[in-house]
C-alpha cells in the first residue's frame, strides 16, 4: 500500500509517495529538478541530466523507478521517482545556487561521519546534543543511550552467530512480537510513524521493556550459541517472552496499557506549549 503526499520547498510543491513495504519516501525527480534548477523545462533538463549521469557511470539513474503520481490536470501519470539517498546524489549533479545549500550540508555530514569513524565518542556527543535540542528529558536520553548499547551487544552476538545484517530486521520483528504482541510495523502504525525511528518515540517504560527483551536474547545467545537465522529464532524464541510477561504484569497491576499511541517527543512538546 502506498500513500501520497506533498513536500514543500521554496514555496514549490514536490510530489512524493510513501511505500509501506520498503518504508521509504519516493520523490518526483522532475519536481526536484524544477525546484532546484533554473531550467524552464524540467523534463528536458532531467533527460539531459540522466544522460550525463550515465556517462559518469553513476547508478543513480538505474535506482530511479516509475510510479504514477497526480499531475496538474488531476490525472495520474507515470513519472521517475527516487528515494532520499538517490535524490541527494542527483542534487549533487545540479549546478545551481538553489542546490548549493544541500551540497554544503552533504559535505558537512560526510566530514562528520569521517570524524566519527576516527573518534566514535563524537557520534555519541552529537546524538546527545540532537536529543537535547529536541527537548527530550535527560532521564529519557540516558535510557535511550543505554538502549543503543544493549542493541549493539545484541547485533554483535548475531554477527558471531552468522546472522546476516539484512536479516537483523527479522529477529527484531520477532522480539517486538514477543513482548509487545505486534510487529515492528504495527507498532509504528500505533504511533503514526513512517520513516521515524520507533525507539525515539517510545516512552521510558517501553524502552526499558524493549531493552529487557534484547538483553535477554543476548545472554541466551551467549549460552546456547545458535548458528544462522533459523537456529537463532528457535533457540531464543521462548526467552523473548520474558519482557512480554513483564509487560502483562505491569498492565495488570497498573490497569493501564504499556504500549502508548502517543509519541514521547509529541507529549514533551505539548507540555512545553502549556
Amino acid at each position: 500500500m502506498k500513500n501520497t503526499n506533498l513536500a514543500i520547498f521554496n514555496w514549490k510543491q514536490i510530489r512524493r509517495i510513501w511505500d509501506d513495504i520498503t518504508e521509504n519516501w519516493y520523490f518526483s525527480v522532475v519536481d526536484i529538478v524544477w525546484t532546484l534548477s533554473d531550467s524552464k523545462d524540467s523534463r528536458k533538463y532531467w533527460n539531459k541530466l540522466k544522460q550525463r549521469l550515465k556517462e559518469e557511470w553513476s547508478e543513480s539513474v538505474t535506482k530511479c523507478h516509475q510510479l504514477k503520481l497526480m499531475a496538474s490536470d488531476w490525472k495520474n501519470y507515470k513519472t521517475d521517482v527516487a528515494d532520499t539517498e538517490t535524490i541527494f546524489r542527483i542534487i549533487q549533479s545540479i549546478p545551481s545556487k538553489n542546490a548549493e545549500p544541500f551540497k554544503l550540508w552533504l559535505a558537512k555530514v560526510g566530514y562528520e561521519r569521517v570524524e566519527e569513524t576516527e573518534d566514535p565518542e563524537l557520534a555519541i556527543n552529537r546524538a546527545l546534543n540532537n536529543y537535547l535540542a529536541k527537548w527530550y528529558s535527560e532521564d529519557w536520553i540516558n535510557q535511550r543511550l543505554k538502549s543503543i548499547e544493549v542493541r549493539k551487544q545484541l547485533t554483535d552476538e548475531w554477527t558471531k552467530s552468522w546472522v546476516l545484517n539484512k536479516e537483523y530486521w527479522i529477529l527484531t520483528d520477532e522480539i517486538t512480537r514477543a513482548w509487545a504482541w505486534m510487529s515492528t510495523r504495527q507498532y509504528k502504525d500505533v504511533k503514526w510513524l513512517k520513516k521515524e525511528n520507533l525507539r525515539d518515540n517510545m516512552t521510558n517504560l517501553e524502552i526499558i521493556l524493549n531493552m529487557l527483551a534484547e538483553a535477554t536474547t543476548t545472554e541466551i545467545g551467549k549460552k546456547e550459541k545458535p548458528k544462522w537465522l533459523e537456529e537463532n529464532k528457535k533457540v531464543a524464541k521462548k526467552w523473548w517472552e520474558v519482557a512480554g510477561n513483564a509487560r502483562k504484569e505491569i498492565e495488570a497491576k497498573t490497569w493501564k496499557r504499556v504500549i502508548s499511541w502517543e509519541r514521547f517527543l509529541k507529549s514533551v512538546e505539548k507540555k512545553k506549549l502549556k
